[in-house]
């Protein structure tokens, strides 16, 4: 409508020459055409999409970009994500004239149906000592608690502490010594006594320590939620600098620190890699999933996932997010200014037909185009992520490849 004015009005009302102001109305057309200033957002989500894929995370859908920018809390689930969860087991100690033996084949036979670390740690340890599992019947699994089921006739359970609550055999001293220890310690018991206390540990992430330490340089707070015990989860969070932890929590309990924490008016990202923790994971602002040790349902849930299980990449995802919502503001910033002010230098003459076609709409969309490319190219002033500094590079001098001398 402004360009149909403008090629119309001077020289029906003030007698101007009509092929100067058709001129300047075609030029003020051309210069609208919006194609850089609707190209600013998506070609540097993309960008910033790809350069993610590239280094291992897997982000599905640009939104999850620009929500990264805003967070300000990030909450961890223990175990397989800031531990690797490959537990070990370190002590047996049989109660009730149980032989350290029988013990383990129990303990054993009940595990193998269970498909949580503890379980596997413990039938990898029975497995490795050359024992052969017994048939379980009526195994049931009691959520956040443990199993049970009968062997040889006789109603076992294995699990947390919470499991035998009230129970007079309860070896208090023993457990609290373990967890002292950074162990977790599992009971086996049958219905009648406590037969032993199993302790594992599992291993700290390399890389947990100098992540917590980047997340807490760029101001975002951390949370660890586990359902390991109180000693546990304290000697751990001691050893990386978490700034809270809640322990023996059930996945329900997860989402509802999540909520508490949403309702607070906190931007949460949840990170895990199991089962229990995919409630939390939809509940949060963002969920993002351990993509090579998690759970199916744990990376369907989220919304990004980390392929390598490398824990520093949520350091250089939140640096991704902030440099490409700065690309966006760049862009969106430039495309209005320019294509205003060409329209404006355009109606008065200063402006000719080709400089609008190659600076105001191709040259401008090219520059908006390259600007969100280099949102993938490092400079020299990125930061250097803790996971590039122990990059390690293997030469194969015998592998050849398909069609190579």
């Amino acid at each position: 409508m402004i360009a149909a004015a403008i090629a119309v009005v001077p020289p029906l009302i003030f007698g101007q020459p009509l092929y100067t102001w058709i001129y300047r109305a075609l030029v003020l057309l051309v210069i609208s055409c919006p194609c850089a200033f609707l190209l600013s957002t998506p070609v540097a989500m993309v960008s910033g999409v790809t350069a993610s894929t590239r280094n291992g995370v897997l982000i599905k859908g640009s939104k999850y970009v620009e929500e990264m920018k805003n967070i300000s809390t990030i909450v961890f689930d223990k175990t397989g994500t800031l531990t690797e969860g490959k537990l070990e087991v370190t002590d047996v100690i049989p109660l009730n004239n149980y032989s350290k033996n029988n013990i383990l084949q129990i303990a054993g036979s009940l595990e193998s149906r269970s498909k949580h670390p503890l379980a596997e740690a413990v039938i990898r340890y029975v497995e490795e000592s050359n024992m052969d599992f017994k048939e379980v019947k009526d195994f049931e699994s009691i959520t956040g608690n443990g199993v049970k089921g009968k062997i040889d006739g006789k109603m076992f359970h294995i699990g947390k502490k919470s499991l035998f609550k009230g129970n007079a055999e309860f070896p208090e001293e023993l457990i609290s010594k373990l967890q002292n220890e950074g162990k977790t310690a599992v009971i086996l018991g049958n219905d009648e006594h406590i037969l032993a206390v199993i302790g594992l540990m599992d291993k700290i992430r390399d890389l947990s320590k100098s992540t917590i330490a980047g997340l807490k340089e760029r101001n975002i707070k951390t949370i660890m939620l586990t359902g390991d015990n109180e000693g546990t989860t304290k000697a751990v969070s001691a050893k990386i600098g978490i700034d809270e932890y809640y322990s023996g929590l059930l996945p329900e309990d997860k989402v509802k620190i999540v909520d508490k924490l949403l309702d607070k008016g906190e931007c949460v990202a949840m990170i895990g890699d199991g089962v229990n923790d995919a409630p939390a994971l939809a509940r949060a602002n963002v969920g993002i999933a351990m993509g090579a040790a998690g759970s199916d349902v744990a990376i369907e849930t989220a919304d990004i996932a980390l392929m390598q299980d490398d824990i520093s990449k949520i350091n250089y995802l939140l640096d991704l997010s902030r440099k490409t919502m700065s690309v966006v503001k760049q862009n969106v910033s430039a495309a209005l200014l320019i294509q205003v002010a060409l329209a404006a230098l355009a109606v008065f003459g200063f402006v000719s037909l080709w400089v609008a076609v190659t600076l105001g709409d191709v040259g401008l969309t090219l520059a908006v185009i390259m600007n969100a490319l280099r949102i993938g190219i490092k400079n020299k002033n990125d930061t250097i992520y803790e996971s590039e500094k122990h990059d390690i590079n293997i030469d194969y001098p015998n592998l050849k490849l398909k069609g190579q001398n």
